[in-house]
């Protein structure tokens, strides 16, 4: 219920559908890289290529589906992704069954994945937009916080256990099968879906134009063009350093590995917190303030990493640092969210969207690629402290004032040509 109304039966499929695959992906956390550690005997240079080519890769190839995905039925589009994530990642445990995994067939998983990912979610922001009123889409948005969060935190535990009793494809099995159950949830969903118009009839090809222009909206929006910038530097600073925090807990100052994962899993109880106040937070201050408020405080954390020293305090600073990071992002990304699809026409969501994630993951695979090499030279902790400095000044990518849906549309050149 939200303000005394109910979201409605297809939402509660549509959350339960995301619900579903967000734990299958968080028991499958780091399954490829520890496949390919204790299956493929495979060395630090083969996983980092595993997990930037599999982002850099699976993007380019998701470049044309933004513009596909933008002109057909959404719920279809996002059964069929959900179904080729799950054939891509059932052939893991075959392979590895009659022994036949390769190095090789793990890359090209992860970029069948990765592109799936991308339309996927293009398809679901546009799917959601029509299918909730405009004031309830903090709420939804809120919703897939929480669950993103929760999966997080109960995710990863249960997975490293099972791949331990049961072996090391365990949890690629169940993100698969999960991805299978979010299918049929979608399926139930129900309802007719118009089928999307395009300029030049149902039969236009698609234009290499039309490969650009959710590019070309994000640039030309003045409320949305800052937001885009700093969304996508945060996200890569965030994951370029991820590695090298690793290397430097479980290396240099000899943290366990249960303490590496308590030291990660824990503080994500701060993003379940932030989701469930992101809507409270907004009801009392505007949605401008809180987004520019919780954006500004998520850049002040991650310098904090770079002065971890060993022992329980050691712990406990992370442990502190990455709660304040993960609950702001937890008030941060509902909000900015709803404020992204408020923002954006229903004729370019799909594109925008998509336009969106591939940036992200392109900026994450150049940024993770350019901080191992900072870290070979100067070590892992100067290039963590280089990376908390970047995102200090992150903030001043945000936007300083609310534009209204009118004046949007007066001072967007995009809009104002259709």
């Amino acid at each position: 219920m939200v303000g005394g109304r109910p979201l409605g039966r297809r939402f509660g499929w549509l959350w339960a559908a995301y619900a579903v695959s967000a734990f299958g992906t968080r028991l499958a956390f780091d399954a490829f890289a520890l496949i390919a550690i204790l299956v493929l005997h495979a060395g630090p240079a083969e996983v980092s290529a595993l997990a930037a080519a599999g982002l850099a890769v699976g993007a380019a190839v998701a470049v044309p589906l933004g513009p596909w995905v933008e002109f057909r039925r959404k719920r279809p589009v996002m059964i069929a992704m959900d179904l080729t994530r799950c054939a891509a990642l059932m052939s893991v445990p075959a392979a590895y069954a009659v022994g036949l995994l390769t190095f090789t067939h793990l890359l090209v998983v992860s970029v069948v994945v990765g592109a799936a990912d991308i339309a996927f979610n293009a398809a679901s922001g546009a799917f959601l937009k029509a299918l909730v009123r405009p004031e309830d889409l903090l709420v939804a948005n809120g919703r897939f916080e929480s669950t993103n969060w929760t999966a997080t935190v109960l995710g990863p535990p249960v997975g490293t256990a099972a791949m331990g009793l049961f072996g090391p494809v365990t949890t690629v099995a169940a993100d698969a099968v999960s991805y299978l159950l979010s299918a049929a949830g979608i399926r139930a969903i129900g309802g007719g879906e118009p089928r999307p118009v395009r300029a030049g009839g149902p039969g236009a090809r698609l234009r290499p134009a039309d490969l650009l222009e959710g590019w070309r909206f994000v640039l030309a929006h003045p409320a949305l063009r800052p937001l885009f910038f700093n969304t996508v530097l945060v996200s890569g600073l965030i994951m370029a350093t991820s590695p090298l925090l690793a290397v430097l807990m479980l290396g240099d100052l000899g943290f366990a590995p249960w303490q590496y994962g308590l030291a990660f899993g824990l503080p994500c109880l701060g993003g379940i917190l932030g989701s469930r106040l992101a809507r409270p937070l907004v009801a009392r201050f505007g949605r401008h303030r809180v987004m520019l408020t919780a954006g500004t405080l998520r850049a002040c954390w991650s310098l904090g990493l770079a002065f971890v020293r060993p022992g329980a305090a050691g712990l406990v600073l992370v442990v502190a640092v990455e709660f304040g990071l993960i609950a702001c992002m937890g008030v941060f990304t509902p909000v900015f969210a709803a404020y992204r699809l408020d923002r954006t026409p229903a004729d370019r969501v799909a594109r925008t969207l998509s336009a969106w994630s591939v940036s992200g993951k392109v900026t994450i695979a150049a940024l993770t690629g350019l901080w191992g090499l900072l870290a070979g030279a100067v070590g892992p902790r100067t290039a963590i402290a280089v990376a908390g400095v970047l995102m200090l000044i992150t903030p001043v990518l945000l936007p300083r004032h609310d534009l209204s849906p009118r004046q949007d549309h007066e001072r967007d050149p995009a809009r104002s040509r259709t």
